[in-house]
């Protein structure tokens, strides 16, 4: 049977702008393209998009069913900032089945965000917290968020950066939920992985996030959802 060490990674992430942008000018891309040498992957990219993430994740993972990959799902801004961060996941893999580089240890119910507690934007005690991310658009990051020590085992986790082995997810069952485009799609998959006795946990991996996101009126539709579907 084949491992999750003989299995390619596979970047999955969508973009507005073009294949060839996506390469020259986002973070994600560049940074693929600048360590692919050391980091080798295969890149399934959803081009000129306008789609939500639930869904496209998932058709990522069909075809993942037809062509196993540990698969790890991006954002387009993020800057990668470890020549070696494919073996990061690799031996991530080998103690979680669902990877993030920042998330938290507990959840409480409402809690709107991996990092918040209330609607309010008010944070969780750092003392449930897991892992670090860069803040801004260059190495070293304009500001650095140390919230507590990777390696921890977590209830939730920052959609920024989540990897999981196709075979993990064949096991399990466990996929997006298309209703949620880009708000919570995180947090309902974490939420649908513990239903499902998936092992969460952060890895200690260096990135930096171009974007610090907001709560405008799409976010507050999607908390409703997600509330509405979880019951709470």
């Amino acid at each position: 049977m084949i491992t999750n060490d003989e299995l390619p990674v596979r970047v999955v992430c969508a973009t507005k702008l073009d294949q060839n942008d996506f390469l020259s000018k986002t973070h994600t891309g560049r940074s693929i393209r600048a360590f692919i040498e050391t980091s080798k992957v295969e890149v399934r990219l959803y081009a000129s998009n306008s789609k939500g993430l639930g869904e496209l994740y998932n058709k990522a993972i069909e075809e993942a069913l037809l062509k196993p990959a540990i698969l790890v799902f991006i954002h387009d801004d993020v800057l990668l900032c470890d020549y070696f961060w494919v073996d990061r996941v690799r031996e991530g893999l080998k103690r979680f089945e669902l990877l993030g580089v920042v998330g938290n240890t507990r959840r409480l119910p409402r809690q709107p965000g991996w990092i918040m507690t209330n609607t309010e934007g008010n944070l969780d005690d750092k003392k449930y917290l897991s892992g670090a991310i860069g803040q801004g658009n260059s190495y070293p990051p304009l500001r650095l968020d140390v919230f507590g020590a990777p390696g921890l085992e977590c209830k939730l986790m920052d959609g920024v950066f989540l990897a999981i082995s196709s075979k993990t997810i064949e096991k399990s069952k466990l996929r997006f939920d298309s209703r949620f485009n880009f708000h919570f799609y995180d947090l309902d998959f974490c939420r649908s992985a513990e239903m499902l006795n998936v092992k969460m946990g952060t890895i200690p991996l260096s990135i930096v996030h171009a974007s610090y996101g907001g709560l405008d009126k799409s976010w507050f539709e999607s908390y409703a959802t997600y509330i509405d579907k979880w019951k709470e």
